[in-house]
């Protein structure tokens, strides 16, 4: 019998023991819960809807910072909540010093601006504001620097004549017309940049009603080349061939035709 009680007085306290540590492992267990649910309204309502803390830009060192951000819709009580990338992205696009403009949002407060800015094709003398100056325009025929610049190594650019009828100013775009043309530079400029240095100048030449052709000056021989509206880097070879041939026969031509597929040129002089 004595066994038998002190059996059943243990089991009880046993159990109370067991009651209050489930009561505790219950309360921990809802107090974590508490915190991580106060944590995730923290982060996932409160603390995009606040102002961002970081905000970078990079790309274009020469634009305001301020301007840049303005342009993007972007202020002092802006949040990632509140931020349209894609309008951003948009707005910075179309400015004239900007070629392409990326904008990261990154959860919860942060917000990345990545300017792309245009590089110079070719470049031209045109007049601003009464004088002459260098003009320098991209591969969309976007005018977005005037005047000499230190970033840009002149010499190594082809100079474009018969462009500017009138007075040029920053942003001005080019008819689509020249699109192609524009394109082309950049890729020669890119893939045989030693074959556009065989060049002085390139000549636009409107034609009366629609489109336009080209004319080439070479920088050693005085020759204009006549090339359609295409400039390829077969067409600067096949020119430099020919231009090779002249000078060793010593002959002189006033002009040379590749604009039907097959060379043709009028002799101006011979030599000696």
């Amino acid at each position: 019998m004595s066994e038998g009680y002190v059996f059943e007085n243990v089991l009880p306290e046993e159990n109370r023991v067991h009651v209050k540590m489930d009561k505790r492992i219950k309360w921990l267990l809802i107090a974590l819960a508490i915190i991580l649910a106060g944590e995730l309204i923290w982060v996932l309502g409160v603390t995009p809807c606040m102002p961002l803390s970081v905000i970078e830009i990079s790309g274009i060192p020469e634009l305001d910072r301020g301007a840049v951000l303005n342009r993007a819709g972007i202020g002092i009580h802006s949040s990632y909540m509140t931020v349209d990338a894609r309008g951003a992205e948009l707005a910075l696009g179309a400015l004239y010093q900007v070629e392409s403009a990326r904008v990261v949002k990154q959860f919860p407060d942060t917000v990345r601006i990545t300017l792309e800015p245009r590089r110079a094709v070719a470049m031209a003398l045109a007049p601003v504001a009464g004088r002459i100056e260098p003009v320098f325009f991209d591969r969309y025929g976007v005018v977005y620097k005037i005047g000499e610049d230190a970033g840009i190594n002149m010499g190594t650019l082809p100079i474009i004549s018969g462009l500017f009828v009138e007075e040029v100013s920053l942003g001005m775009r080019f008819p689509a017309l020249y699109q192609r043309f524009f394109s082309g530079l950049e890729s020669l400029n890119g893939s045989v940049p030693e074959l556009m240095g065989t060049i002085s100048e390139i000549r636009v030449n409107r034609k009366p009603y629609d489109g336009f052709e080209l004319a080439l000056y070479p920088v050693h021989y005085p020759a204009k080349v006549r090339v359609g509206n295409e400039l390829t880097a077969d067409t600067i070879r096949y020119m430099l061939l020919l231009i090779d041939v002249f000078i060793k026969q010593g002959v002189v031509v006033d002009e040379i035709d590749f604009r039907t597929g097959t060379a043709s040129y009028k002799k101006e002089a011979t030599r000696g």
